[in-house]
């Protein structure tokens, strides 16, 4: 068996062998990777099984691994009470890593014993250490492995990988020089040095691998078919101030590539204000550096961005509110914060301060309960037309409190009426329509009631049960999804004329029972409340979760792009407001006769968008920090689709080991039941 060694592994997940993900960890490493493993030996069973799965584990790494990844297991087991000096030592290290012993549960000879024992391992690379300090159980083990790894190959030793270098190129026509003063913008001309010089910082950490080109379209009109196709701003005047600026057109925009990646990031907002006129505004510098560093990251795949909105009333995720004393508890998503953040940098999104930053590319919209202007709408629209993705966990009702308040008085329930948020109609547009209801299903999560209240189970209706049959396995980040809980969810329908005039591919992720039904006027979620309907209500199967992909149509196209909304400010005096008004109307004359070109991407890139029509599927009450549930996983298996990283989304599926027995009738179960008590006696 050692010398003609092979295994095979038949289980359906391939618990036991490990994934692309981790061969790709350990085969690109560039810089040594070392793993010491401190486990008790001859331990009790389960935990022995632990060790073994480690050392299986740990040879299949090496196997996939180049020169660069070593494992030792470390002796640190006491001989009959006594410690040798290399076992001292070994523990010693063991403590230097922060690895300590944990007390465990041993039966011998029926007796119930308990020891200590070491059960972690910790991961060196270059100056960075990485520790799992406690590993009682094989579930997970690999994805914990493979993730710690990704986070110690850093951004040093993916620069390190590099066989080619970063491109970053600004294209800015010279022309613009000639009307940047009537734009405001007297500092345009500084701007190439100034963005060369950042470069030459930023590669000063990154080994040289940063490549910066100024390329001047007006000079070479070759590079004029390029701005289109790079999707950069460009802009076209007439004559100006009295003939001494002649008519001309330019472009602006920073272009980095890697390879076949490609991300354009804007250098000048257009924001058009009534009674003002139009405004341009450069980028800001000091946050440049910032946006290149992240970009950078993202073209050579290390820890992506993850943009959250924040503002429209969504749900707080990156900074939940503190609680209070009058009203009712906030809303809290803090386990999705910790989820998400392990591998993803969290980033806030304020749409109303400003445009969404380029250097994230899937935005999470949380259950916004305010209004998007159609200024907001164009934000979020152009931001997928780039090819980005978006997650929408949006509600379909809002719910209206009879005294506005935490406290219901007894006979008085909430009032549920219709979102409008503004995003229907830009999810309709794309073929995508939620509809303003919620499904209840007799298949439904049953809540143990405490002994006061009688104990038992009651069902809770508007808790749909999502069976294996009603979940789509095939994509390959929703295997071993196998069970959902889904809570205030709205039915979802797609325009199939829609979405397929348009080329776009629409996956169906899960959905209810076929015995569902929905709640639409009087709505009443108190399950003590709630009953079965009458035998001739409508009950069916409803679409609760959708992916749509490919290139998306804007809901702007053939449209001027949408005035921002005017911020509203203190009164002035009469005087000093006809003197503003005045100016103000001169310089908009001035800026109205130059017309842009090429600020409405109608026709966006390969995009993604992920519906599902309720908030409550990312709070706490139905995520778990520890990320286990299966309702964790595929929450956050839908973000690593998002952000193109499915290999880590097939990894996590993996640790998921529940498998319900399939639904069978009364016959199947007899037939089997006689087979089982009759046949197989006669089969002997």
């Amino acid at each position: 068996g050692l010398t003609f060694f092979k295994r095979m592994d038949l289980t359906a997940g391939r618990l036991y062998s490990i994934s692309d993900v981790s061969k790709a960890a350990v085969s690109t490493l560039k810089e040594p990777l070392t793993i010491n493993v401190f486990f008790t030996k001859n331990l009790p069973a389960p935990h022995n099984n632990t060790e073994r799965y480690l050392h299986d584990l740990l040879s299949e790494y090496a196997a996939a691994a180049n020169q660069n990844f070593n494992y030792r297991f470390y002796d640190v087991s006491p001989d009959q009470g006594d410690l040798n000096n290399e076992t001292a030592k070994n523990q010693t290290l063991a403590t230097s890593f922060g690895i300590h012993p944990i007390q465990i549960q041993a039966i011998e000879k029926d007796e119930v014993k308990f020891q200590k024992a070491y059960m972690g391992l910790a991961m060196i690379h270059g100056d960075q250490i990485e520790r799992i300090p406690t590993i009682t159980s094989t579930d997970g083990l690999e994805y914990k492995l493979t993730m710690a790894m990704r986070k110690l190959n850093n951004k040093v030793s993916a620069l390190l990988a590099l066989e080619d270098k970063i491109h970053v190129d600004l294209y800015m026509s010279s022309s613009l020089l000639d009307v940047a003063p009537l734009m405001k913008l007297d500092d345009l001309q500084h701007l190439p040095q100034q963005l060369e010089e950042m470069v030459e910082r930023i590669n000063i950490n990154s080994y040289g691998k940063v490549v910066f080109e100024y390329k001047d379209p007006s000079r070479t009109p070759e590079l004029k078919a390029s701005l289109e196709k790079l999707r950069i701003l460009q802009l076209n005047w007439p004559e100006l101030d009295n003939g001494r600026i002649k008519a001309g057109q330019g472009g602006i925009g920073l272009v980095m590539t890697y390879g076949k990646k490609t991300i354009t990031i804007p250098l000048m907002q257009v924001i058009k204000i009534p009674i003002i006129g139009t405004q341009y505004q450069l980028a800001e510098l000091d946050q440049m550096e910032e946006v290149l560093s992240a970009n950078m990251e993202s073209l050579i795949d290390i820890n992506q961005n993850l943009g959250i909105l924040t503002d429209f009333g969504s749900l707080p995720i990156v900074s939940p509110p503190a609680p209070s004393q009058f009203g009712p508890p906030p809303e809290q998503a803090g386990n999705f914060n910790i989820l998400a953040s392990q591998n993803y940098s969290l980033k806030e999104i304020a749409l109303k301060e400003g445009p969404l930053p380029d250097s994230v590319n899937c935005l999470v919209i949380p259950g916004p309960k305010e209004k998007f202007s159609d200024y907001d709408l164009f934000q979020i629209d152009q931001f997928l037309m780039k090819g980005k993705s978006l997650a929408i966990f949006m509600d379909s009702l809002r719910e209206i409190r009879p005294d506005n308040s935490g406290f219901q008085m007894q006979g008085m329930n909430s009032v549920f009426v219709p979102m409008e948020s503004g995003l229907e109609k830009l999810l309709s547009h794309y073929g995508i329509d939620v509809h303003p209801s919620i499904v209840n299903d007799e298949e439904s999560f049953r809540q143990r009631m405490p002994r006061e209240m009688g104990g038992g189970e009651r069902p809770v209706y508007f808790a749909p049960l999502i069976k294996n049959a009603n979940i789509n396995n095939q994509p390959g980040y929703m295997q071993n999804i196998k069970t959902l809980i889904a809570l205030k969810v709205a039915p979802i329908s797609i325009d199939m004329e829609k979405t397929k005039t348009h080329n776009l591919k629409t996956t169906l992720l899960f959905q209810s029972s076929e015995r569902s039904w929905e709640m639409k006027d009087k709505i009443n979620l108190n399950p003590n409340f709630i009953k079965l309907p009458d035998p001739d209500t409508e009950r069916k199967k409803f679409e609760l979760a959708y992916m749509v992909e490919g290139e998306f149509p804007s809901y702007f196209a053939g449209k001027s792009v949408p005035e921002k909304p005017k911020e509203e400010e203190p009164a002035k005096p009469s005087e000093e407001n006809d003197e503003t008004a005045e100016t103000e109307t001169a310089k908009a004359a001035s800026t109205k006769m130059i017309e842009s070109a090429g600020e409405i991407i109608e026709k966006g890139r390969p995009g993604k968008i992920f519906i599902l029509a309720s908030s409550d599927m990312i709070k706490d009450n139905l995520l778990d920090k520890e990320g286990r549930g299966v309702n964790d996983i595929f929450v956050m298996n839908i973000l690593d689709y998002l952000n193109e990283q499915e290999g880590v989304a097939r990894l996590r599926s993996k640790q998921q080991r529940f498998t319900p027995l399939n639904e069978t009738g009364a016959f199947t179960k007899t037939a089997v039941k006689a087979f089982n008590i009759v046949g197989l006696p006669i089969v002997v």
